[in-house]
């Protein structure tokens, strides 16, 4: 199910904004869920941190907080990078820092009028909703590997990553739930595996989605299982980028 987010300091717009959303999931049918509604930054960090959740995010710039919308979307990013950003806000001379911080926004909403704010938010529910149903669909997609005489299929969406072996010519697949080495090289997984995957460094291709932090300077993805994945100077460029 997408959850979806909404965090807007102004008491009154956040009230308008939860009236919206509800009204367009219930009147659509939608499966969906107003997950939380908040002026604090933080909780939406917070509770999105440690939960596996896919995301329609409706952000203000102006927070009144330490975190505006377009850092908070940055964070975002790192805990639900295929998450959907829309920023809803007065301030439409803030709008190129959405690609200064290539937060991949889906849309950028003016606050001038009731009608039109309505209207935008009705297309990016929908948008998102088909958008997710796809994904949905390509997360049942199955890695198959032959080891020795056994067929080992593995869920995409369980896959954490890939990691190059000590043995010449075969690989590690790090799932949440086991280990399988294999004969392969990463140029043949590449070639394998969807735009959910990125190759982060030589001897790493992760799964994005299961991408828990990224530490920038020490260049080093935190997987969900604790797990910590190399990236190199070209790799966070494909990872965040």
């Amino acid at each position: 199910m997408l959850k979806i987010f909404i965090c807007e300091d102004n008491a009154a717009q956040k009230e308008k904004l939860e009236h919206i959303v509800q009204d367009i999931i219930l009147i659509e049918n939608y499966d969906m869920e107003l997950e939380l509604s908040t002026n604090d930054p933080y909780e939406i960090l917070n509770r999105i941190e440690y939960n596996n959740i896919s995301g329609l995010y409706f952000l203000d710039v102006d927070l009144h907080s330490d975190l505006n919308g377009i850092t908070l979307a940055e964070k975002i990013r790192n805990y639900d990078p295929r998450g959907f950003i829309v920023f809803v806000t007065t301030h439409a001379e803030m709008s190129y820092l959405t690609f200064l911080y290539k937060v991949e926004a889906m849309d950028y909403i003016i606050k001038d009028n009731y009608n039109n704010i309505q209207q935008r938010i009705s297309e990016c529910i929908k948008n998102a909703h088909e958008k997710y149903k796809t994904k949905s669909s390509e997360l049942q997609k199955v890695f198959s590997i032959k080891v020795q005489d056994k067929i080992i299929n593995v869920d995409f969406n369980e896959i954490i990553f890939f990691e190059t072996s000590s043995t010449i010519h075969k690989v590690i697949l790090c799932s949440k739930n086991r280990q399988v080495e294999f004969y392969s090289n990463m140029k043949e997984l590449e070639d394998r595996l969807d735009n959910r995957f990125c190759r982060c460094h030589n001897s790493f291709i992760v799964n994005k989605d299961n991408v828990k932090e990224i530490d920038r300077k020490k260049r080093i993805a935190y997987m969900i299982n604790g797990e910590e994945c190399l990236i190199s100077t070209r790799g966070i460029k494909n990872l965040i980028g």
